[in-house]
Protein backbone atom coordinates (compact mmCIF):
# COMPACT_ATOMS: atom_id res chain seq x y z
CA UNK A 1 0.00 0.00 0.00
CA UNK A 2 1.30 3.41 -0.98
CA UNK A 3 1.96 6.17 1.55
CA UNK A 4 0.23 9.42 0.72
CA UNK A 5 1.79 12.86 0.79
CA UNK A 6 -0.18 15.93 1.84
CA UNK A 7 -1.40 17.82 -1.27
CA UNK A 8 0.03 21.31 -1.29
CA UNK A 9 0.36 24.13 -3.79
CA UNK A 10 3.79 23.82 -5.46
CA UNK A 11 4.06 27.63 -5.52
CA UNK A 12 3.06 28.77 -2.01
CA UNK A 13 2.73 25.42 -0.12
CA UNK A 14 -0.91 26.04 0.82
CA UNK A 15 -2.78 22.87 1.77
CA UNK A 16 -5.19 21.98 -1.04
CA UNK A 17 -8.23 19.78 -1.47
CA UNK A 18 -8.03 17.30 -4.31
CA UNK A 19 -10.42 19.11 -6.66
CA UNK A 20 -8.44 22.34 -7.16
CA UNK A 21 -7.55 23.73 -10.58
CA UNK A 22 -6.18 27.00 -9.23
CA UNK A 23 -4.61 27.73 -5.85
CA UNK A 24 -7.05 29.84 -3.81
CA UNK A 25 -4.14 31.68 -2.14
CA UNK A 26 -1.60 32.50 -4.86
CA UNK A 27 -3.89 31.87 -7.89
CA UNK A 28 -1.27 29.67 -9.51
CA UNK A 29 -2.65 27.27 -12.12
CA UNK A 30 -2.43 23.67 -10.96
CA UNK A 31 -2.84 20.09 -12.07
CA UNK A 32 -2.77 16.89 -10.04
CA UNK A 33 -0.18 14.24 -10.77
CA UNK A 34 -1.77 10.92 -9.72
CA UNK A 35 1.55 9.07 -9.84
CA UNK A 36 3.24 11.47 -7.42
CA UNK A 37 0.06 12.18 -5.45
CA UNK A 38 1.04 15.85 -5.68
CA UNK A 39 -0.03 19.06 -7.34
CA UNK A 40 2.30 20.58 -9.90
CA UNK A 41 2.33 23.93 -11.66
CA UNK A 42 1.39 23.96 -15.33
CA UNK A 43 2.24 26.31 -18.19
CA UNK A 44 0.03 26.30 -21.29
CA UNK A 45 -1.58 23.05 -20.27
CA UNK A 46 1.50 20.98 -19.60
CA UNK A 47 4.27 20.24 -17.13
CA UNK A 48 7.70 18.66 -17.57
CA UNK A 49 8.70 16.30 -14.75
CA UNK A 50 12.04 14.48 -14.81
CA UNK A 51 12.29 15.09 -18.54
CA UNK A 52 8.83 13.67 -19.27
CA UNK A 53 6.02 15.88 -20.55
CA UNK A 54 2.61 15.59 -18.95
CA UNK A 55 -0.55 17.25 -20.25
CA UNK A 56 -3.78 18.31 -18.61
CA UNK A 57 -6.68 15.89 -19.10
CA UNK A 58 -8.84 16.80 -22.09
CA UNK A 59 -11.79 16.95 -19.68
CA UNK A 60 -10.24 19.83 -17.75
CA UNK A 61 -13.05 22.05 -19.07
CA UNK A 62 -15.36 19.89 -16.94
CA UNK A 63 -13.16 20.30 -13.85
CA UNK A 64 -10.85 17.27 -14.19
CA UNK A 65 -7.49 18.41 -12.80
CA UNK A 66 -5.45 15.26 -13.46
CA UNK A 67 -2.37 15.13 -15.66
CA UNK A 68 -1.94 12.48 -18.33
CA UNK A 69 1.23 11.14 -19.93
CA UNK A 70 2.05 11.98 -23.53
CA UNK A 71 0.08 9.70 -25.81
CA UNK A 72 -2.81 8.94 -23.44
CA UNK A 73 -5.89 7.78 -25.44
CA UNK A 74 -8.13 10.75 -26.32
CA UNK A 75 -5.95 12.86 -24.04
CA UNK A 76 -8.05 11.67 -21.08
CA UNK A 77 -6.76 10.57 -17.71
CA UNK A 78 -7.21 7.02 -16.45
CA UNK A 79 -10.15 7.97 -14.22
CA UNK A 80 -12.00 9.69 -17.07
CA UNK A 81 -11.37 6.74 -19.39
CA UNK A 82 -13.11 4.48 -16.88
CA UNK A 83 -16.34 6.36 -17.66
CA UNK A 84 -18.16 4.49 -20.41
CA UNK A 85 -21.31 6.56 -20.87
CA UNK A 86 -22.02 10.23 -20.15
CA UNK A 87 -24.79 12.72 -21.00
CA UNK A 88 -24.94 14.24 -24.47
CA UNK A 89 -22.28 16.87 -25.11
CA UNK A 90 -24.86 19.65 -25.48
CA UNK A 91 -26.53 18.85 -22.13
CA UNK A 92 -24.55 21.39 -20.12
CA UNK A 93 -26.76 21.03 -17.03
CA UNK A 94 -26.14 17.29 -16.83
CA UNK A 95 -22.45 17.77 -17.58
CA UNK A 96 -22.15 20.12 -14.59
CA UNK A 97 -23.52 17.31 -12.42
CA UNK A 98 -21.09 14.93 -14.13
CA UNK A 99 -18.16 17.13 -13.07
CA UNK A 100 -19.06 16.74 -9.37
CA UNK A 101 -19.54 13.00 -9.72
CA UNK A 102 -16.24 12.61 -11.59
CA UNK A 103 -14.55 14.43 -8.71
CA UNK A 104 -15.87 11.80 -6.33
CA UNK A 105 -14.79 9.05 -8.73
CA UNK A 106 -11.22 10.37 -8.90
CA UNK A 107 -11.10 10.26 -5.11
CA UNK A 108 -12.30 6.65 -5.26
CA UNK A 109 -9.73 5.68 -7.92
CA UNK A 110 -6.91 7.23 -5.89
CA UNK A 111 -8.00 5.33 -2.79
CA UNK A 112 -8.14 2.05 -4.70
CA UNK A 113 -4.60 2.78 -5.86
CA UNK A 114 -3.46 3.58 -2.32
CA UNK A 115 -4.88 0.24 -1.17
CA UNK A 116 -3.05 -1.55 -3.98
CA UNK A 117 -6.24 -2.94 -5.49
CA UNK A 118 -6.15 -4.15 -9.10
CA UNK A 119 -8.29 -2.39 -11.69
CA UNK A 120 -8.94 -3.84 -15.13
CA UNK A 121 -10.84 -1.25 -17.20
CA UNK A 122 -13.98 -2.01 -19.17
CA UNK A 123 -12.29 -1.36 -22.52
CA UNK A 124 -9.88 -4.25 -21.91
CA UNK A 125 -12.66 -6.84 -22.01
CA UNK A 126 -15.89 -8.13 -20.43
CA UNK A 127 -16.10 -7.79 -16.66
CA UNK A 128 -13.72 -4.82 -16.56
CA UNK A 129 -14.52 -1.81 -14.41
CA UNK A 130 -16.51 0.98 -16.02
CA UNK A 131 -18.97 3.71 -15.12
CA UNK A 132 -22.19 4.77 -16.81
CA UNK A 133 -22.96 8.24 -15.46
CA UNK A 134 -26.34 9.47 -16.71
CA UNK A 135 -29.01 11.84 -15.44
CA UNK A 136 -32.58 10.76 -14.86
CA UNK A 137 -33.64 14.40 -15.14
CA UNK A 138 -32.15 14.82 -18.61
CA UNK A 139 -33.31 11.42 -19.85
CA UNK A 140 -36.80 11.75 -18.40
CA UNK A 141 -36.64 8.20 -17.07
CA UNK A 142 -35.18 6.49 -14.00
CA UNK A 143 -31.48 5.66 -13.91
CA UNK A 144 -30.97 2.70 -11.62
CA UNK A 145 -27.93 2.92 -9.34
CA UNK A 146 -26.22 -0.44 -9.40
CA UNK A 147 -23.51 -2.78 -10.64
CA UNK A 148 -23.61 -5.41 -13.37
CA UNK A 149 -20.64 -7.34 -14.78
CA UNK A 150 -18.13 -4.64 -13.85
CA UNK A 151 -20.21 -1.64 -14.94
CA UNK A 152 -21.34 0.78 -12.22
CA UNK A 153 -24.34 2.96 -13.05
CA UNK A 154 -25.08 6.19 -11.19
CA UNK A 155 -27.83 8.79 -11.49
CA UNK A 156 -26.18 12.21 -11.77
CA UNK A 157 -29.38 13.80 -10.48
CA UNK A 158 -28.33 12.64 -7.02
CA UNK A 159 -25.54 15.21 -7.09
CA UNK A 160 -28.33 17.70 -6.35
CA UNK A 161 -28.40 18.10 -2.58
CA UNK A 162 -32.16 18.53 -2.24
CA UNK A 163 -32.95 15.49 -4.38
CA UNK A 164 -30.41 13.26 -2.63
CA UNK A 165 -31.53 14.43 0.83
CA UNK A 166 -35.17 13.75 -0.03
CA UNK A 167 -34.27 10.21 -1.05
CA UNK A 168 -32.19 9.74 2.09
CA UNK A 169 -35.11 10.73 4.30
CA UNK A 170 -37.66 8.68 2.33
CA UNK A 171 -35.46 5.58 2.53
CA UNK A 172 -34.60 6.13 6.19
CA UNK A 173 -30.86 6.25 5.57
CA UNK A 174 -28.44 8.02 7.95
CA UNK A 175 -25.94 8.71 5.16
CA UNK A 176 -26.22 9.17 1.38
CA UNK A 177 -23.55 10.75 -0.86
CA UNK A 178 -22.22 10.21 -4.38
CA UNK A 179 -18.91 9.01 -2.95
CA UNK A 180 -20.87 6.62 -0.74
CA UNK A 181 -22.67 5.22 -3.79
CA UNK A 182 -19.35 4.74 -5.56
CA UNK A 183 -17.77 2.99 -2.59
CA UNK A 184 -20.77 0.68 -2.21
CA UNK A 185 -20.96 -0.29 -5.87
CA UNK A 186 -17.22 -0.87 -6.11
CA UNK A 187 -17.71 -3.38 -3.29
CA UNK A 188 -19.88 -5.46 -5.64
CA UNK A 189 -17.14 -5.29 -8.26
CA UNK A 190 -14.36 -6.36 -5.92
CA UNK A 191 -16.33 -9.20 -4.34
CA UNK A 192 -15.93 -11.09 -7.60
CA UNK A 193 -12.42 -9.81 -8.32
CA UNK A 194 -10.85 -10.60 -4.94
CA UNK A 195 -12.67 -13.81 -4.01
CA UNK A 196 -11.44 -16.44 -6.45
CA UNK A 197 -11.19 -19.76 -4.58
CA UNK A 198 -13.70 -22.08 -2.94
CA UNK A 199 -12.35 -21.69 0.59
CA UNK A 200 -12.51 -17.89 0.52
CA UNK A 201 -16.05 -18.06 -0.87
CA UNK A 202 -16.97 -20.42 1.95
CA UNK A 203 -15.48 -18.04 4.51
CA UNK A 204 -17.37 -15.15 2.89
CA UNK A 205 -20.67 -17.01 3.00
CA UNK A 206 -20.15 -17.95 6.62
CA UNK A 207 -20.00 -14.24 7.49
CA UNK A 208 -22.31 -12.54 4.99
CA UNK A 209 -24.65 -15.35 3.93
CA UNK A 210 -25.05 -17.24 0.66
CA UNK A 211 -25.12 -14.76 -2.21
CA UNK A 212 -26.75 -17.41 -4.43
CA UNK A 213 -30.08 -16.80 -2.66
CA UNK A 214 -32.72 -15.12 -4.84
CA UNK A 215 -31.97 -11.42 -5.09
CA UNK A 216 -35.42 -10.53 -6.42
CA UNK A 217 -37.11 -12.29 -3.51
CA UNK A 218 -34.78 -10.47 -1.10
CA UNK A 219 -35.65 -7.07 -2.60
CA UNK A 220 -39.38 -7.76 -2.38
CA UNK A 221 -39.08 -8.94 1.24
CA UNK A 222 -36.91 -5.97 2.27
CA UNK A 223 -39.24 -3.32 0.87
CA UNK A 224 -42.31 -5.17 2.16
CA UNK A 225 -41.11 -5.97 5.68
CA UNK A 226 -38.05 -3.78 6.26
CA UNK A 227 -35.00 -4.84 8.25
CA UNK A 228 -35.46 -7.70 10.73
CA UNK A 229 -35.77 -6.95 14.42
CA UNK A 230 -32.39 -6.66 16.13
CA UNK A 231 -30.58 -6.11 12.83
CA UNK A 232 -28.05 -3.71 14.40
CA UNK A 233 -26.38 -6.59 16.28
CA UNK A 234 -25.15 -8.11 13.00
CA UNK A 235 -25.17 -5.49 10.26
CA UNK A 236 -23.63 -2.08 9.61
CA UNK A 237 -26.88 -0.71 8.11
CA UNK A 238 -30.48 -1.66 7.43
CA UNK A 239 -29.75 -1.91 3.71
CA UNK A 240 -27.08 -4.51 4.45
CA UNK A 241 -29.77 -6.84 5.78
CA UNK A 242 -31.46 -7.15 2.38
CA UNK A 243 -29.17 -9.73 0.75
CA UNK A 244 -25.62 -11.12 1.26
CA UNK A 245 -24.47 -9.15 -1.78
CA UNK A 246 -25.61 -5.92 -0.15
CA UNK A 247 -24.10 -6.84 3.21
CA UNK A 248 -20.72 -7.37 1.56
CA UNK A 249 -20.94 -4.16 -0.48
CA UNK A 250 -22.07 -2.09 2.51
CA UNK A 251 -19.23 -3.46 4.66
CA UNK A 252 -16.74 -2.85 1.85
CA UNK A 253 -17.97 0.73 1.52
CA UNK A 254 -17.49 1.31 5.24
CA UNK A 255 -13.99 -0.13 5.03
CA UNK A 256 -13.28 2.54 2.40
CA UNK A 257 -14.99 5.25 4.49
CA UNK A 258 -12.87 4.34 7.50
CA UNK A 259 -9.49 3.89 5.80
CA UNK A 260 -9.99 6.99 3.63
CA UNK A 261 -10.90 9.27 6.53
CA UNK A 262 -8.10 7.97 8.75
CA UNK A 263 -5.67 8.46 5.89
CA UNK A 264 -6.73 12.09 5.55
CA UNK A 265 -6.42 12.60 9.31
CA UNK A 266 -2.89 11.17 9.15
CA UNK A 267 -1.96 13.35 6.17
CA UNK A 268 -2.85 16.57 8.02
CA UNK A 269 -1.18 15.45 11.26
CA UNK A 270 -4.34 14.98 13.28
CA UNK A 271 -4.21 12.95 16.50
CA UNK A 272 -6.05 12.71 19.81
CA UNK A 273 -4.56 13.31 23.23
CA UNK A 274 -5.04 9.96 24.93
CA UNK A 275 -5.25 11.40 28.43
CA UNK A 276 -7.50 14.37 27.65
CA UNK A 277 -9.92 12.73 25.25
CA UNK A 278 -9.68 8.97 25.22
CA UNK A 279 -8.81 8.28 28.88
CA UNK A 280 -5.96 6.03 27.81
CA UNK A 281 -2.21 5.96 28.29
CA UNK A 282 -1.29 6.52 24.64
CA UNK A 283 -2.43 9.05 22.07
CA UNK A 284 -4.62 8.02 19.14
CA UNK A 285 -2.44 8.55 16.06
CA UNK A 286 -4.08 7.62 12.74
CA UNK A 287 -1.94 5.89 10.14
CA UNK A 288 -1.70 6.63 6.41
CA UNK A 289 -1.94 2.90 5.79
CA UNK A 290 -3.20 0.00 7.91
CA UNK A 291 -1.98 -2.62 5.47
CA UNK A 292 0.47 -4.07 7.97
CA UNK A 293 -1.82 -3.69 10.98
CA UNK A 294 -4.51 -6.01 12.36
CA UNK A 295 -8.09 -4.94 11.81
CA UNK A 296 -8.50 -4.25 15.55
CA UNK A 297 -5.95 -1.41 15.29
CA UNK A 298 -7.92 0.03 12.38
CA UNK A 299 -11.27 -0.25 14.14
CA UNK A 300 -9.86 0.94 17.46
CA UNK A 301 -8.39 4.10 15.96
CA UNK A 302 -11.61 4.72 14.07
CA UNK A 303 -13.82 4.41 17.13
CA UNK A 304 -11.96 7.20 18.89
CA UNK A 305 -11.47 9.40 15.83
CA UNK A 306 -15.10 9.08 14.65
CA UNK A 307 -16.28 9.94 18.16
CA UNK A 308 -14.20 13.12 17.97
CA UNK A 309 -15.45 13.95 14.47
CA UNK A 310 -19.05 13.48 15.63
CA UNK A 311 -18.50 15.88 18.53
CA UNK A 312 -17.05 18.49 16.17
CA UNK A 313 -20.04 18.16 13.85
CA UNK A 314 -22.45 18.53 16.75
CA UNK A 315 -20.70 21.70 17.86
CA UNK A 316 -21.69 23.12 14.45
CA UNK A 317 -25.30 21.99 14.88
CA UNK A 318 -24.89 19.21 12.32
CA UNK A 319 -25.56 15.49 12.45
CA UNK A 320 -22.85 12.95 13.20
CA UNK A 321 -20.12 12.60 10.61
CA UNK A 322 -20.26 8.83 11.09
CA UNK A 323 -23.75 7.85 12.32
CA UNK A 324 -23.07 4.12 12.59
CA UNK A 325 -22.17 1.60 15.29
CA UNK A 326 -19.48 -1.02 14.68
CA UNK A 327 -20.53 -4.06 16.68
CA UNK A 328 -18.45 -7.27 17.09
CA UNK A 329 -20.21 -9.07 14.20
CA UNK A 330 -19.37 -6.15 11.89
CA UNK A 331 -15.76 -6.14 13.11
CA UNK A 332 -15.50 -9.77 11.95
CA UNK A 333 -16.85 -8.78 8.55
CA UNK A 334 -14.44 -5.85 8.33
CA UNK A 335 -11.62 -8.26 9.22
CA UNK A 336 -12.56 -10.38 6.20
CA UNK A 337 -12.54 -7.31 3.95
CA UNK A 338 -9.21 -6.21 5.43
CA UNK A 339 -7.72 -9.63 4.72
CA UNK A 340 -8.78 -9.86 1.07
CA UNK A 341 -7.78 -6.25 0.39
CA UNK A 342 -4.33 -6.53 1.94
CA UNK A 343 -3.74 -9.83 0.11
CA UNK A 344 -5.06 -8.63 -3.25
CA UNK A 345 -3.08 -9.61 -6.37
CA UNK A 346 -0.41 -7.10 -7.32
CA UNK A 347 -1.44 -4.54 -9.97
CA UNK A 348 2.13 -4.91 -11.28
CA UNK A 349 0.74 -7.86 -13.27
CA UNK A 350 -1.41 -5.50 -15.34
CA UNK A 351 -0.48 -4.50 -18.88
CA UNK A 352 -1.64 -0.87 -18.53
CA UNK A 353 1.30 1.22 -17.31
CA UNK A 354 -1.01 3.87 -15.87
CA UNK A 355 -2.70 1.28 -13.63
CA UNK A 356 0.65 0.06 -12.38
CA UNK A 357 1.88 3.63 -11.80
CA UNK A 358 -1.32 4.61 -9.98
CA UNK A 359 -0.85 1.87 -7.42
CA UNK A 360 2.92 2.17 -7.06
CA UNK A 361 4.67 3.99 -4.23
CA UNK A 362 4.49 7.69 -5.12
CA UNK A 363 7.66 9.39 -6.30
CA UNK A 364 8.85 12.14 -3.97
CA UNK A 365 9.14 15.56 -5.55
Amino acid sequence: MAPVSTPRCPHCRTFLSLDKLVCPECEGELAYHPRRRQFVGIVRGKAVLDGETWYTCSNRGWACNWLVPDGAPSGRCFSCRLTRETPDGDDTVALEKLAKTEEAKRRLVLQLGDLGLPIRPWYDGPGGLGFDLLSSISLGRPVTIGHANGIISLDLAESLDDRREALRIRLGEPYRTMLGHLRHEIGHYFQNVLITDDQTWADCRALFGDERASYQDAIARHYREGAPEGWAQNFISEYATMHPWEDFAETFAHYLHITGTLQTAAAIGMSLDGDAFANRDSDVVPLASYGDEPVHRLVGDWRWMSHAFNRVNRSMGMGDLYPFEIVPAVVRKLAFIHDIVTNAPSPADEDDEEIVALTAVPVEA
